[in-house]
């Protein structure tokens, strides 16, 4: 009896170092992560950053140590000094999905900052018909993406503008004044984004993700007119003070866009003022829970917009990491 277990011991032994048992990767569809445009530029100008230890880091590396699996890069169409235009932007969506990250692609249709309070053309197509701007719109978008595929990249999701509040490329995909271009300029967007990456979800974006009103007169408006979209993007930069009940306000505004188009909805920006970290982080780990509680897993995810921003860069001051470079307690909050 006591040879029988024995080799019935050695027979599973061997058998146990010959076919190792492989756990399969745990994957979440929950996004949590950051718009790093500023990344390659901040690197070129020698900037440095460090892990929580004092010791230099690729900034890649850190954010995915915190938790983070999902980087946002913008595209601008001829930016003058070529910081996130269509080599620089490629160049970092490629490191990053060597790194495993998964990319957000976000086109502002512009050669500089397009949000709220500006949607303007980009220089060379200021003087051109509505046809040619949606056609240029479309080329554009094309022409990005492709050159993301043929290194190897495809973009789990793509933004056709950023924060459109009042459409896009002013004055004629203005929504207020013509919600009907608007909506053309977003159909082209989203036919060009599958016309290179079926699969790819297509976000439309929009600023004050409390507003539901705003939502609501933008998305009725898109798809009274024929436009199609995969997922409702919005922003959320509250105050100190107000962040609980922007927080609520904007789970609420998500419940109504979910249930009133049976779409998806990401937070593709927050922010909050670097030198309130905790508050930050309890703001950040709060709209995490809620975004992820949403029902059906409707609730994307959330990303922190350039959270690596630091020692005033650019004027910026609602990064996440401290004057020493390091990560600030905030963004402890997408270890959750």
């Amino acid at each position: 009896m006591m040879a029988r277990f024995f080799f019935l011991f050695l027979f599973l032994s061997c058998t146990k170092t010959q076919v190792p048992l492989v756990t399969p990767p745990v994957t979440d569809y929950f996004a949590k992560g950051a718009d790093i445009g500023w990344l390659s530029e901040m690197e070129a100008k020698g900037i440095k950053f460090y892990n929580h230890n004092g010791q230099q880091q690729d900034c890649i590396d850190i954010l995915k140590g915190l938790g983070m699996n999902t980087l946002r890069f913008r595209v601008w169409v001829h930016p003058v000094d070529g910081w996130c235009g269509q080599e620089d932007v490629v160049k970092q969506a490629v490191k990053a999905s060597k790194k495993g990250m998964r990319i957000l692609i976000d086109f502002h249709y512009s050669d500089f900052w397009a949000d709220p309070g500006k949607q303007n053309k980009p220089e060379k197509w200021k003087n051109i018909s509505f046809t040619s701007l949606n056609d240029s719109l479309r080329n554009h978008t094309f022409a990005v993406l492709k050159a993301l595929k043929n290194n190897n990249v495809t973009p789990e999701w793509v933004q056709v503008g950023n924060e459109t509040n009042d459409g896009m490329l002013w004055e004629d995909g203005r929504a207020s004044k013509n919600m009907n271009q608007f909506a053309t300029l977003v159909k082209t967007g989203y036919s060009a984004v599958k016309g290179v990456f079926p699969e790819t979800k297509v976000i439309v974006h929009i600023s004050n993700g409390y507003d539901n009103n705003l939502f609501k007169w933008i998305f009725d408006g898109l798809k009274n007119n024929g436009a199609t979209w995969d997922v409702i993007g919005m922003s959320l930069y509250p105050t100190v003070s107000d962040w609980q009940t922007k927080t609520d306000q904007c789970i609420v505004n998500m419940v109504d866009m979910i249930n009133r188009y049976g779409k998806e909805v990401m937070v593709v920006e927050v922010g909050m003022p670097a030198n309130q970290a905790q508050t930050c982080n309890a703001f950040i780990t709060a709209l995490i829970a809620k975004t992820r509680a949403l029902s059906d897993k409707k609730g994307l995810g959330v990303l922190y917009w350039e959270p690596q921003a630091y020692n005033n860069w650019k004027g910026y001051g609602l990064g996440a990491w401290t004057s020493e470079g390091k990560p600030s307690a905030a963004l402890e909050a997408f270890k959750n």
